[in-house]
């Protein structure tokens, strides 16, 4: 037990060195050791909570409850102003009739809304997991509280760490939320089998310098045959046209040309800018139900202006080696995340196309 504490103690301040957090960055030659993960979340440690004044929250658990088998136990509804914040009294509340209802039986949560995704500065799955820190909304940024979960082995998040994951099943309208959760579903088990045709990771270089700042972190590109995936590593202002996409990663106020893109399911998507987790906002800057609506399962964006920290962005190489492991989503984007505090999970949480149990 002491060794592998030792291991997984080791493994978290490598990856805060090649996060940027020490005196070097990633060399993007080479690929960022993780933690080695066997099993994952399944529908038994998930709960759904429900939004019962939200019409679009009522429709779309019900259709969730269905699709993933869930039992009465594992859902909570309760009633929510639809609004994009919180305060910090309404998210407590949130939080406690939360924790008396599921006690340590759930990991992980699916919120079946849009709105609200925001405690003040936080996002709502950032103050559940690491609660809400008020601090970081005078100075947001500034650094947040690290996450014990980043580059995890744990197969219980909630009852090993005290951190309990959650992704909102957020889309544009209901029958985009319901094709999500049937790309999510439908993505189980279906990837990295013998004989298949290779799917694409795609990691995309710009010319934003700003918003550029994973390009450090980008994986090798070339194959990874044991898993059927291509890793890409690009140049230019976004892909276009492109088939068999299972991970996009970039930096860009916009990503254009998605419509063109064959994603395949289960595909995490997410793009480095301040307010791509501004759900209800449609100008400025785009925001991650773009992602959704396109065809990706799962994405991740922040609600407030966290500056351009890469540790307030999903790890691409952490991202996509935890899935392919057989990581859920949901476990997958957490794991790539040093401090999540700001940052907004989307997504149909259990898809996980590599798993094989």
């Amino acid at each position: 037990m002491a060794k592998t504490r030792f291991v997984y103690r080791y493994l978290l301040a490598l990856v805060a060195l090649l996060c940027g957090t020490g005196a070097d960055a990633a060399d993007p030659a080479r690929w960022v050791p993780v933690s080695r993960v066997t099993g994952h979340l399944s529908a038994a440690d998930i709960g759904l909570v429900i939004n019962t004044a939200d019409p679009y929250s009522v429709e779309v658990g019900e259709y969730y409850i269905e699709k993933r088998h869930l039992k009465p136990a594992q859902v909570l509804r309760l009633e929510l102003p639809v609004r994009s914040s919180l305060g910090v009294e309404e998210f407590e509340q949130l939080k406690a009739q939360i924790d008396d209802h599921f006690g340590t039986r759930a990991q992980a949560l699916a919120f079946a809304w849009v709105k609200p995704y925001a405690v003040q500065c936080q996002s709502i799955t950032g103050a559940l997991a690491l609660g809400f820190d008020p601090q970081l909304c005078e100075q947001s940024c500034g650094r947040s509280k690290p996450s014990p979960y980043l580059n995890s082995a744990s197969l219980r998040p909630y009852s090993d760490l005290g951190v309990r994951l959650s992704m909102l099943l957020a889309a544009t309208s209901v029958g985009q939320a319901k094709a999500l959760i049937d790309r999510g579903v439908g993505a189980d088990r279906s990837l990295g089998l013998r004989g298949a045709p290779p799917v694409n990771a795609y990691f995309v270089s710009t010319q934003d310098s700003a918003r550029n700042v994973r390009a450090k972190l980008f994986p090798p590109a070339g194959p990874i045959k044991r898993f059927g995936v291509d890793v890409k590593v690009e140049e230019g202002t976004g892909l276009e046209g492109k088939d068999r996409v299972l991970l996009y990663e970039t930096g860009l106020v916009h990503v254009p040309h998605l419509d063109t893109l064959g994603w395949v399911n289960g595909a995490l998507a997410d793009h480095l800018t301040s307010f791509g987790g501004l759900l209800d906002k449609n100008g400025g800057q785009m925001n991650v139900l773009a992602w959704i609506d396109a065809g990706a399962t799962a994405s991740y964006g922040t609600v407030s202006e966290p500056c351009n920290h890469v540790q307030k962005f999903p790890h691409p190489q952490l991202l996509l080696q935890h899935y392919l492991q057989g990581s859920t989503a949901i476990e997958a984007y957490w794991r790539s995340v040093a401090w999540p505090s700001q940052g907004v999970f989307v997504g149909e949480p259990l898809a996980a196309p590599f798993s094989r149990r």
